[in-house]
């Protein structure tokens, strides 16, 4: 037997940013007159369309009413959009794609 490890795959994960609006629910922890919210998600997924469905099944678990997902692509993607991406952004993106998680990054609650 070797003790040798096998060479680690590279990962096929990456990670997305994605805008989901939330309608109100019960328990969502939204403030009392909001009548929904806006979060920005760093999503990791083999592809976009895993990444919103992870999210909205977390997003959901956490006791949310998503509505609308909206995706804004990959770092390279956004980047070669032009997007501005400051450290902190691309520190949360980093720890999605290394935890293999969804993390909100930004809630914006909506007011009538």
């Amino acid at each position: 037997m070797s003790d040798q490890k096998k060479p680690k795959k590279p990962s096929r994960q990456q990670v997305y940013t994605l805008l989901v609006e939330i309608g109100r629910k019960d328990g969502d922890g939204l403030p009392d007159k909001a009548t929904g919210a806006a979060l920005m998600c760093f999503a990791s997924g083999i592809d976009e369309a895993e990444a919103v469905r992870e999210t909205v099944a977390i997003l959901k678990q956490a006791e949310t009413n998503p509505l609308d997902v909206t995706g804004y692509g990959t770092l390279a993607e956004r980047e070669a959009e032009g997007h501005d991406i400051d450290d902190d952004e691309r520190a949360l993106m980093a720890r999605a794609l290394d935890e293999n998680s969804v993390i909100v990054a930004h809630i914006t609650p909506f007011f009538d």
